[in-house]
């Protein structure tokens, strides 16, 4: 007999909501805002990585346990779009490009060599949450970074590094996969998923 097929979705999480589709803790249950709430999934449905409650964008869920695995093993890339406190300079982009020293689970690591560039005209996307205090007193500027790894609030940790904190993350691509068009909350079934 035939396995039934794998079922497959692509999101735009919104920023708030935790990349889980609930929580055995009673009160983050009470106070937090869960995957659930955007689209009746199959059972036994998974999100593929996370991302974290701050942070947005493209998040993939999948029915395959092993498939998932695969993607957070084995080092797909993954490009997000960062809007900085202030104007990022050349050189703290050359050091994001070669790999900064982040603290992680206690001890330092050195992140691996990356892709990262300034973009010159501003993202079209969805306008930020309100609680996202952004611009009201210095510039920003926005930087495309792409990484193979997913430590956590790894990208947020790099540009804290190089003295210009992330106010805003999106995550735009996980390989081929990209965020396109969605809107927040927003869920559109896959038919294959291959990254």
């Amino acid at each position: 007999m035939q396995e039934p097929a794998h079922l497959h979705f692509k999101i735009y999480k919104p920023f708030e909501m935790l990349s889980q589709l609930h929580s055995n803790d009673a009160k983050e249950s009470r106070n937090k805002r869960f995957l659930t709430e955007l689209h009746n999934f199959p059972e036994g449905i998974m999100p593929i990585g996370r991302l974290d409650e701050k942070s947005e964008g493209l998040l993939l869920l999948t029915t395959d346990g092993k498939l998932s695995d695969l993607i957070n093993r084995s080092g797909v890339e993954k490009e997000y779009y960062a809007q900085l406190d202030g104007e990022i300079t050349n050189e703290a982009i050359k050091l994001l490009q070669h790999g900064v020293e982040i603290g992680f689970h206690g001890k330092k690591y050195t992140t691996k060599n990356t892709s990262v560039h300034r973009l010159s005209t501003l993202p079209v996307l969805p306008d930020p949450d309100k609680k996202l205090r952004i611009g009201r007193h210095r510039p920003t500027s926005w930087i495309s970074i792409t990484i193979t790894e997913g430590k956590f609030r790894q990208v947020r940790k790099m540009t804290a590094a190089v003295g210009f904190p992330t106010l805003r993350l999106i995550r735009m691509r996980i390989g081929d996969i990209e965020l396109t068009n969605l809107i927040p909350g927003e869920v559109i079934p896959i038919h294959h998923l291959s990254i």
